[in-house]
């Protein structure tokens, strides 16, 4: 199949779009990829909508607020013109949307929640492709996190590498796919990433992130902060597990960081993000031959040399085995849409702890 995948991270930057012919079990090719940035109002918008779903979720009013509705409209405007832009003929879109709440359940019997934001009908019928979307509720409804969706694409983009072998995706939140010999997986969200970083740079710098690492290389990472940091129960938690964007934000703001000096404040905030990934690396049953880094941070020097002296393992971008780290995550709901076209899990016990191998997602078809 000749599909189109969409992705808008918790960095909230803009939309990813790529081309991808797959089956969801191969790729036949990879095309053209392109990211198309979000107006600052946009940007603005969206970052108001997480702080303020959980009252609109506590209340009911998720999808009636005009601000989230209007919001939707603008974002589906903007992967229409991604896929506009891109100029290929497709048979499917796998629009993930812009997460805006994620809370899975913690304890048996807990019902879990997730929404993404975004209208497939108008994306459908801006771009007269069937959408394929809501990838990942069915996974929450049975008991799952719901989170992360891409392992069962990274196995298939791995297929030759030696093996074990991670696979780190450093967003606003940081996840991470191991990928063992015989091909099993274990996944999970390892803590913050690039959403502190970049929320400290505009508090400091008025830019959107630290760019090339500059201001976390000059400054010294603080123990104490970082200690009380490292003290959040997430990070010793077993998997399965997954993050909301906000779920360390009291924490952050509770361990004395803001206290710091701009270069200290981001050189603790890098380390605090290594060493949630060094912790994570403690749920895997054998440790990665090597760690492939994917996502914004990837770019960070910081991040990287912190991640180098953690992991005891080269740490290397996506690159280096011929992948797209900018457009990884479009390229995956590329080949989820067509894994639910044909019926194909997209969970699995090991990455979201669903009760077995699960599909997902709906699909709405092609509107003139």
């Amino acid at each position: 199949m000749r599909t189109i995948g969409l992705m808008s991270g918790t960095s909230l930057d803009g939309v990813d779009a790529a081309y991808v012919e797959t089956d969801g079990e191969r790729i036949g090719r990879f095309g053209p990829t392109l990211t198309i940035p979000y107006p600052p109002a946009l940007r603005r918008d969206l970052r108001a909508l997480l702080d303020a779903a959980p009252g609109l979720h506590a209340e009911g009013r998720l999808a009636e607020d005009p601000g989230l509705l209007d919001c939707a409209r603008r974002l589906t405007e903007r992967h229409a013109e991604a896929v506009e832009r891109l100029g290929m003929r497709a048979d499917l879109i796998g629009f993930h949307g812009q997460t805006i709440l994620h809370r899975p359940a913690t304890r048996p019997g807990e019902r879990g929640h997730t929404w993404q934001i975004g209208d497939p009908a108008l994306l459908a019928r801006r771009t007269g492709v069937e959408v394929v979307h809501d990838f990942r509720s069915a996974d929450v409804a049975a008991g799952g996190q719901g989170a992360p969706l891409v392992p069962v694409f990274h196995r298939v983009l791995a297929e030759s590498l030696p093996k074990p072998v991670a696979i780190l995706n450093l967003g606003g939140v940081g996840n991470v796919t191991w990928i063992g010999p015989d091909g099993e997986l274990i996944a999970f969200d390892t803590g913050p990433a690039n959403g502190p970083l970049d929320d400290w740079a505009r508090r400091s710098l008025g830019q959107d992130y630290d760019r090339d690492g500059l201001l976390a290389l000059s400054g010294q990472a603080d123990g104490a902060v970082l200690a009380r940091l490292m003290a959040h129960p997430y990070l010793a938690a077993p998997p399965p597990k997954s993050l909301d964007r906000l779920d360390f934000d009291a924490a952050l703001r509770e361990s004395g960081a803001g206290a710091l000096s701009p270069a200290d404040g981001a050189a603790t905030l890098a380390a605090f993000c290594a060493v949630c990934v060094g912790a994570a690396a403690r749920h895997f049953p054998d440790p990665p031959l090597q760690w492939l880094v994917a996502g914004g941070g990837r770019r960070n020097p910081a991040l990287m040399k912190a991640l180098a002296g953690m992991l005891g393992a080269p740490v290397r971008p996506v690159e280096v085995v011929g992948w797209d780290g900018d457009a990884l995550e479009a390229q995956a709901f590329g080949v989820l849409a067509a894994r639910v076209a044909r019926d194909l899990p997209l969970t699995f016990p090991g990455t979201t702890g669903a009760p077995r191998p699960l599909t997902g997602g709906r699909r709405v078809p092609a509107l003139a």
